[in-house]
């Protein structure tokens, strides 16, 4: 699993997470589907417990869940019902930035009452660290939960990558058993989610989940790998100036996998904790991401979301020195290149209800 640029500052995830955002804004008639579904198929809750699984860091996080909160006002205010008292629960890693969310929450929660009106119910904010391929609450306690671009994160980098050469992910030149491993290691993962998730469920809740993915059945697909290609392609320039070892960059490999809905849907059906409401794939165009922004300012744009995304990764595993060459490379060759390799990116999105 992954952990962001922390903090505020330039390089960080918060600042730079515009492609999680428009995302998240995508499959949001998804998720209101879904939250509508399950309030119209409660009696008046109480209570609604919500959970956001991989919620990073930033604006972001508290969007969400916000406009969550929204649609079921809108509801119970339809049906002359009482507002709820929602308990949020934000989940990630332990080393995850909690510090920038819990910042963010008094102004969000003194403006976001006022947005609600008076009649509306208490909201309760609780960071839960902890990797969500495993429990994290208990039975049934949980009414709602999604998460937005956190699945393609994996528990670890696939074992037996060795022949994996000038490569950090699945490419066109990855020899077959690259990419067996890394489907292997996303069945084990994406299983062990939807179990946990299974006992932590009350019957009938339900989950959206929204991964990086592809159309394709190919796994090394320009669909999701394109922006890793252009990261290997800037490592190897490193290696070819001497400044990294080749043995280090082989020995590198993302802990990531982008399935195909079929994949996604196989796992699901093969796990059978849930029903399936709805699986779609949705295209994200390169030029929706970055407004009326120039060409070079969109690819900078581009590269700066990139690297918030994977530079804990290459300072873990590289050091920080080669960190500002490796993404001005980057740059470089996205400004030569993406127009004619790919422009766009591909989500699977899947509405899942717990069985009885």
């Amino acid at each position: 699993m992954e952990i962001m640029n922390a903090g505020m500052g330039e390089t960080s995830y918060a600042k730079n997470s515009k492609v999680q955002l428009k995302v998240i804004s995508m499959t949001m008639p998804i998720i209101e589907e879904a939250i509508t579904n399950l309030y119209y198929n409660s009696t008046s809750p109480s209570s609604l417990v919500i959970a956001d699984f991989g919620c990073s860091s930033g604006p972001n996080t508290l969007f969400a869940v916000s406009e969550l909160i929204k649609v079921v006002e809108k509801l119970r205010r339809q049906q002359g019902q009482q507002s709820p008292e929602y308990q949020v629960f934000l989940n990630d890693l332990p080393e995850n930035d909690f510090n920038v969310i819990f910042k963010l929450l008094p102004s969000f929660q003194k403006k976001f009452s006022s947005q609600l009106g008076v009649d509306a119910g208490s909201f309760f904010f609780s960071g839960v660290p902890g990797s969500f391929y495993g429990r994290l609450f208990p039975k049934k306690s949980l009414h709602f939960t999604f998460s937005s671009y956190s699945l393609h994160w994996l528990s670890q980098v696939p074992e037996h990558l060795e022949n994996n050469k000038r490569s950090i992910y699945i490419s066109s030149t990855s020899p077959p058993n690259v990419a067996k491993a890394y489907y292997a290691q996303f069945q084990k993962d994406f299983s062990m989610f939807l179990k946990s998730r299974a006992e932590e469920l009350a019957v009938g809740g339900r989950m959206v989940l929204t991964f990086l993915g592809r159309k394709s059945e190919d796994p090394s697909t320009k669909e999701c790998c394109y922006i890793w290609e252009v990261l290997a392609i800037a490592l190897c320039d490193m290696v070819d100036k001497g400044l990294i070892g080749e043995e280090k960059l082989d020995s590198f490999n993302l802990p990531h996998y982008a399935p195909s809905a079929s994949e996604v849907k196989s796992v699901v059906l093969m796990e059978n904790y849930f029903s399936i409401d709805r699986l779609e794939v949705s295209e994200l165009k390169w030029s929706s991401m970055f407004g009326e922004r120039n060409f070079s300012e969109a690819v900078a744009d581009l590269a700066m979301c990139v690297r918030a995304v994977v530079e804990p990764f290459l300072v873990s595993h590289f050091g920080d020195a080669i960190i500002e060459e490796v993404f001005r490379k980057y740059k470089e060759i996205l400004a030569g290149s993406v127009c004619k390799e790919s422009s766009s990116i591909m989500n699977v999105t899947i509405s899942l209800t717990k069985r009885g």
